[in-house]
């Protein structure tokens, strides 16, 4: 299990307890790490060629009885987020000004299961100006960088895609075997270059489709693209790989 596995998995477990008493009308952690991956995507502004930045700066809001399920945990959960956050942003090439810092605020006005998220850009000065935490807001380090190691995920078991090249298919020559009447003997192309995933199709019976999209020529695979080839469904997946090189 990679280590972006044990994030989102000890978000969604650890803080379970906090998180699951009273009302079903409830935020989740793992919605909050959702939210916060296409916060990422939208507020995202490309400022030079091949420089994209990103906000840095997270503010959750939540209900009242949200808020207080959240503050029993505190920075913990705060932390597992900014994890969350930092493997996005590798993973999509991002560039950020400053330490993550992820907060939660108390809003009156929600109710219990909505939540918002309001993000910004912030510098990193050093200084004595740098804003301090407000009360009750845990705040995250930023964690060190990591390297990426992409995989995927079919029927239960996980495939290091260590190669340029990764062929699936029906046929015993194919390097990952998808043992499925619906996929053609050489059905799909992962190709890996410059730090980028891409699914090809190659020309299969059924085709190949990628979060529900069919692949024409190449399609560009982020962290958790689902691939679906005839009944199987494949997870992509960007975990920080260990010292060994293994993810």
């Amino acid at each position: 299990m990679g280590l972006l596995d044990k994030v989102e998995r000890g978000i969604e477990k650890a803080v379970r307890g906090v998180f699951s008493t009273g009302s079903r009308a409830q935020v989740e952690p793992v919605e909050i790490a959702s939210r916060l991956r296409r916060e990422l995507d939208h507020k995202s502004l490309t400022v030079a060629a091949g420089r994209t930045l990103a906000p840095n700066v997270f503010d959750v809001q939540l209900s009242e009885n949200d808020f207080t399920r959240a503050q029993e945990w505190g920075t913990p959960l705060a932390e597992e987020l900014c994890d969350v956050v930092i493997n996005h942003v590798r993973s999509q090439g991002y560039t950020l000004q400053g330490p993550v810092r992820i907060s939660f605020r108390r809003a009156e006005e929600l109710r219990a299961g909505d939540f918002e998220i309001a993000s910004s850009t912030e510098k990193s000065s050093g200084g004595s100006g740098s804003p301090a935490p407000r009360p009750n807001m845990p705040a995250a380090p930023t964690r060190p960088p990591v390297r990426l190691q992409p995989v995927l995920d079919i029927d239960g078991q996980r495939y290091s895609l260590n190669a340029p090249s990764i062929v699936l298919g029906r046929s015993s020559e194919a390097d990952i075997l998808v043992d499925d009447t619906g996929v053609s003997r050489r059905h799909l192309e992962i190709r890996t270059a410059s730090g980028v995933t891409s699914a090809v199709d190659l020309g299969s019976t059924n085709g190949s489709y990628v979060n529900g999209h069919k692949v024409a020529g190449s399609t560009e695979l982020t962290d958790g693209s689902t691939i679906t080839m005839g009944r199987t469904k494949i997870i992509f997946r960007l975990l920080p790989a260990n010292p060994g090189g293994r993810a």
